[in-house]
C-alpha cells in the first residue's frame, strides 16, 4: 500500500507539471462548457470570470498556442477547429475536420494542430498553424478521445475508448510507429519524462478501472496495473451539490502548481483547490456543464 502511494504522490507531481508551458507571463484558466455555447476565462489570481467566449457550441477539447497568442478548440457541433485570438476572444477561423472531433493537442513549437477524430475509422487531422487548414489526416485503428504530445515533442500519443488501443504516432514522418492493445478502453493519460526529456513512462487510465496501467515507452508494453484502494462508500457520479464530489472532470495546474482547478459538471462551477493545504479556496460559477479545462499563459 505505501509503494502505491508513493506512485500516486509521483504521478500527482507529473500532473502538475508535465502538461503546463513555461511561466512567464500571465496565466489564465479556460473552460469549456460542454451543454453550452461559450468558454469562460478564470484569472488565477482573483479566482474571478474575465472573459467570455461566446458562440462556439458543444466545445470539446482545448489547448492553446505556445506563445499564448491563440486559443484552439474541437467544435462537435460543426466538426471544426475553431481558431481564437486570446486576447478579444474574436473567432478567427473555423477549419473543417475529416469528422466528428473530441480532444486537441499543439505541438512543441506551434507549428501544427492535432486534432483526434472520434468518428468513422479513426485519426488525428493535423491543422498548420500557420496557414489554418488541414494538412493531413493520419489513420490510426480505432476511434480516438485523448491525445498528447511527449515532452520532447517528437511523438503523439493517442487512446481509443472502443478501440481499446494505445498509438505512437512520429511527429516527424506523421506516421503510427507502434500500438500496445490493451483489455479495457484507454481513457486519459499523463507521461513521465525520463532526465534527458526523452518519455520513460505514460500512465493510463482503463475504462471500469480503480486504477491506471503503467506503460514502459522504451519496452513498448504495459509492466504494471495499479489497483486502487476501495471506497468503504459510494460516491454519486450523476448528481451532488459538493464543490468537490459533484461530477468533477478535467483539472488543471497554475503554472507554479500551487492551485488545482477542477471542473465540476453537476453545478456548474470550477472549484480553485490549494496544492498545498489541499482547501477548498474558491468555487468559481461557469457555463452549462463544465468539462474540459487548461491553462494558458499569455507572454
Amino acid at each position: 500500500m505505501a509503494r502505491y502511494r508513493r506512485i500516486l504522490r509521483h504521478l500527482w507531481l507529473v500532473l502538475a507539471l508535465a502538461p503546463l508551458p513555461a511561466w512567464g507571463g500571465q496565466a489564465f484558466i479556460y473552460v469549456t462548457n460542454s451543454a453550452g455555447d461559450s468558454i469562460h476565462v478564470i484569472d488565477p489570481a482573483t479566482n474571478k470570470v474575465v472573459q467570455e467566449i461566446k458562440g462556439i457550441e458543444a466545445a470539446h477539447g482545448i489547448a492553446p498556442a505556445p506563445d499564448g497568442s491563440r486559443v484552439y478548440v474541437s467544435n462537435e457541433a460543426d466538426s471544426t477547429l475553431d481558431v481564437f485570438d486570446r486576447e478579444s476572444g474574436a473567432l478567427l477561423k473555423k477549419v473543417p475536420l475529416s469528422n466528428h472531433p473530441n480532444n486537441i493537442a499543439v505541438t512543441k513549437n506551434g507549428d501544427r494542430i492535432l486534432v483526434g477524430i472520434a468518428r468513422g475509422a479513426g485519426a488525428v487531422d493535423v491543422i498548420d498553424a500557420k496557414t489554418l487548414t488541414r494538412t493531413k489526416s493520419i489513420l490510426v485503428n480505432g476511434r480516438l478521445h485523448n491525445i498528447y504530445v511527449t515532452p520532447d515533442g517528437k511523438h503523439l500519443i493517442t487512446g481509443s475508448i472502443p478501440g481499446k488501443l494505445l498509438t505512437v504516432i512520429d511527429l516527424e514522418r506523421e506516421v503510427p510507429i507502434w500500438e500496445l492493445p490493451f483489455d479495457l478502453g484507454v481513457r486519459p493519460m499523463t507521461i513521465e519524462a525520463g532526465p534527458d526529456a526523452s518519455t520513460k513512462r505514460i500512465f493510463v487510465q482503463l475504462s471500469d478501472t480503480n486504477g491506471f496501467a503503467v506503460v514502459d515507452f522504451a519496452a513498448r508494453k504495459e509492466v504494471a496495473r495499479i489497483k486502487l484502494p476501495a471506497t468503504t462508500a459510494e460516491f454519486e457520479t450523476d448528481a451532488g451539490h459538493d464543490a468537490i464530489a459533484s461530477v468533477p472532470n478535467w483539472v488543471t495546474f497554475t503554472p507554479d502548481s500551487k492551485t488545482i482547478y477542477i471542473s465540476n459538471a453537476a453545478i456548474k462551477s470550477v472549484t480553485a483547490i490549494d496544492t498545498e493545504s489541499r482547501t477548498v479556496k474558491a468555487v468559481i460559477p461557469v457555463g452549462e456543464v463544465p468539462k474540459r479545462i487548461t491553462t494558458l499563459v499569455a507572454n
